[in-house]
């Protein structure tokens, strides 16, 4: 069992930024897969960001590259979003998840999820 814990979320204005945090009490953390994801209210979850477990691969969905980065430090066991020039189209509930083997942008695939953190951005 892998807790995951996010935070960081906020109220922010167009064009500012923001940096999530996920953070787990496991020493396994290094093993994992990491993943952003978002959901807004009434949509599907969707994908936002992925990296390997030691830090050398990432994945960006289309409508955040550039814009936002992906990061971890095995050390802290603690995975970090980095969020700038935010849109209002970025609110949404913002959840970590981590996933054992092969990585995918597949949110069902994930085993373990946080408890998600709200990012709200105003226009």
């Amino acid at each position: 069992q892998v807790q995951l814990v996010e935070s960081g979320g906020g109220l922010v204005q167009a064009g500012g930024s923001l940096r999530l945090s996920c953070t787990t009490p496991g020493r396994t953390f290094s093993t994992y897969n990491m993943a952003w994801f978002r959901q807004a209210p009434g949509k599907e979850r969707d994908f936002v960001a992925r990296i390997s477990p030691n830090g050398g691969n990432t994945d960006y969905a289309d409508s955040v590259k550039g814009r936002f980065t992906i990061s971890r430090d095995n050390a802290k066991r603690s995975l970090y979003l980095q969020m700038n020039s935010l849109k209002p189209e970025d609110t949404a509930v913002y959840y970590c998840a981590a996933r054992r083997v092969i990585p995918t942008n597949t949110p069902n695939a994930y085993s373990y999820w946080g408890q998600g953190t709200q990012v709200t951005i105003s226009s």
